[in-house]
């Protein structure tokens, strides 16, 4: 599935340069305001802090909602306490764009993530030229060499890498990346099975100095306070925001992770 989905996201992506050409591309990123402070924004602090997702669809979980105006429902997750916004730009299975992100960095102050799969440069320079302040990179999905490519275009276009993974392995890759924003998901992007302890497990093999998101199975604020007591800095939520009112669903999340992760660790070990 995840090789699948990254290969639609690049060919979807070829199609587009087929129309606006890289040096295009590069001459609108570069012409970008520089990209927001994701990493203060997503900063430890004593309460969890949420990256809140617009999402639409999912290959897991089929149509969650229409959302036809992304900056409202961005605003809303500004209003409601979210630390950052996450925007789905893959079309084919969750029905998002680049204008999805274009409206929503239009709206917010907060930074926004290009949340796809990216596996070439050009998707790295559309974000940017989209106002993308984060992208996404999911170590699954690149081989090393690549990973190291468009983990360092990330940072030298201004942009933050959120470096996602799933597996002891792949958090060391990441490391070896000197990452500073590490995911790790819940969800197995190659059989979509949901572990919510995965976290927890791996949560001593992340860096030290590097924030820790949880990501993926967060349906209830139990989720969100199940994290936090494993040490996690930031919680991703998408599909719990998008099936309810957003504004109360992130205050009841917030009120569940308003604690001390450390303390919590150590108490719960």
């Amino acid at each position: 599935m995840l090789a699948d989905l990254t290969a639609g996201a690049v060919e979807d992506a070829e199609a587009r340069a087929a129309g606006r050409p890289l040096a295009d591309v590069e001459r609108a990123a570069l012409a970008q305001e520089p990209a927001r402070d994701a990493l203060s924004a997503l900063a430890p602090a004593d309460r969890v802090k949420i990256i809140a997702e617009v999402k639409r669809a999912s290959p897991s979980r089929g149509h969650l909602a229409e959302i036809p105006n992304p900056a409202l429902q961005a605003a809303r997750y500004e209003q409601g306490g979210a630390s950052a916004i996450s925007v789905l730009t893959e079309g084919r299975r969750f029905n998002g764009s680049l204008a999805d992100l274009e409206a929503v960095r239009a709206r917010v102050e907060l930074p926004v993530l290009r949340k796809d799969f990216i596996a070439t440069p050009y998707q790295v320079l559309e974000a940017r030229a989209s106002g993308a302040d984060l992208v996404l990179l999911i170590v699954a999905a690149l081989e090393q060499p690549l990973l190291q490519e468009l983990h360092a275009l990330v940072l030298e276009l201004g942009m933050t890498p959120l470096v996602e993974t799933h597996s002891r392995d792949e958090v060391l890759r990441a490391a070896d990346l000197g990452a500073a924003l590490i995911g790790v998901n819940a969800r197995d992007l190659s059989t979509f099975e949901l572990d919510r302890d995965l976290f927890g497990r791996l949560h001593d093999d992340l860096p030290r100095d590097a924030i820790k998101i949880a990501e993926s199975a967060v349906l209830t604020p139990d989720d969100v306070a199940h994290y936090r007591a494993a040490g996690a800095d930031v919680v991703l939520i998408g599909e719990a925001l998008v099936t309810s009112d957003p504004v109360t669903t992130l205050h009841a999340f917030l009120e569940a992770g308003a604690n001390d992760a450390s303390s919590e660790r150590s108490t719960s070990t």
